[in-house]
């Protein structure tokens, strides 16, 4: 009998505030709704918005993983995973982020090798630098998700990530153009992007899901796509994010 082995995705971009963690949340809410159970572990380190985007409070984060770890003090994985939703658990940055220097890129594959076995999903957030942490994050991914905007910065970083990409012949990524971070930056068509990057838009985000009451979810600790109101209203942007979902599970082929 096969070991269940959970589908290991990593949410990143590279350039901030283009709505990677709020995408990665909305992902997770996606798989919740099909009753995959899923883990979501944040992995930006330093300023990751996991926990507070979700109102969750924990006691144990990475920084008490890896240093039990390190110690021959850990257990199991479910002492260590904070609950939100009845198929939502998360692993969240440290709270203290002096402690972030502390953990070692080295427990990465312990930590996967451990929630795998006890999970169908595990999205990992991260931070857009390309550091040590991020590329063992990477190479343990089986799928990875650029979420960028349509601002010259973010399109210029995105070009030079996909010519890395093509010269390590990496294939397992998808890029999603968020146009509900920044409404009012239009600065390039999807043509154009397409021909700058050399390389294909997977899906878009349109900006109708763009939401003025964004903070209200945030403190009420709210995923969008598991809200009546979203699903009911922008049936579009649902649309759009279940065939994400589907796609980084390899349901269906990269467009």
């Amino acid at each position: 009998m096969a070991v269940k082995q959970a589908r290991v995705i990593t949410v990143t971009g590279v350039k901030g505030g283009v709505g990677k963690t709020t995408t990665a949340l909305n992902l997770a809410g996606i798989y919740a709704n099909q009753k995959l159970k899923t883990l979501i572990i944040d992995m930006d380190l330093y300023s990751g918005g996991i926990a507070l985007s979700l109102n969750i409070d924990t006691d144990k984060d990475l920084f008490h993983i890896s240093d039990d770890m390190n110690n021959n003090r850990f257990d199991y994985i479910e002492n260590y995973v904070t609950p939100y939703h009845e198929y939502i658990d998360c692993i969240t940055a440290p709270i203290d982020p002096r402690l972030s220097s502390q953990i070692g890129s080295n427990y990465v594959d312990l930590i996967l090798a451990r929630a795998k076995m006890k999970y169908d999903v595990i999205i990992i957030d991260t931070n857009h630098i390309l550091s040590e942490m991020n590329l063992v994050v990477m190479d343990a991914s089986d799928m990875i998700l650029y979420v960028i905007s349509n601002d010259p910065v973010d399109i210029k970083n995105m070009k030079t990530m996909v010519s890395i990409l093509k010269d390590m012949e990496r294939k397992n990524y998808l890029i999603v153009l968020n146009e509900a971070s920044d409404v009012e930056k239009n600065c390039f068509t999807k043509y154009d992007i397409k021909n700058i990057l050399k390389n294909s838009i997977d899906y878009v985000i349109p900006n109708s899901f763009y939401q003025k009451d964004i903070d209200e979810y945030v403190l009420d600790g709210k995923i969008m796509t598991m809200t009546k109101k979203v699903q009911m209203k922008d049936k579009k942007a649902m649309k759009v994010f279940e065939m994400i979902a589907d796609a980084l599970l390899g349901k269906k082929e990269k467009k």
